[in-house]
């Protein structure tokens, strides 16, 4: 018989109290995005998580590393010209 290979849990058990909290501000309507949550108010279920995991990450819990963006900005700025 093949030995099945134990699973590790992705995100810790902090990262999900985290982002559990945060969508539940969301549905209250106090989660606010930015700095010192000084931005606008946060609509988007996706935006909520990412603040969640954020914070998370902040906080030293387990969750896996940003991935990089592809410089989105770059090439609107270049299709300017």
């Amino acid at each position: 018989m093949a030995t099945r290979k134990k699973s590790t849990r992705k995100y810790g058990k902090a990262a999900s109290k985290r982002v559990e909290s945060a969508m539940k501000k969301r549905k209250k309507g106090t989660l606010r995005s930015g700095r010192g949550g000084k931005g606008g108010m946060v609509k988007s279920r996706k935006q909520a998580i990412a603040i969640g995991l954020s914070e998370a990450r902040a906080k030293g819990a387990k969750v896996p590393k940003k991935r990089k963006s592809s410089g989105g900005r770059k090439k609107a700025a270049s299709k300017r010209k």
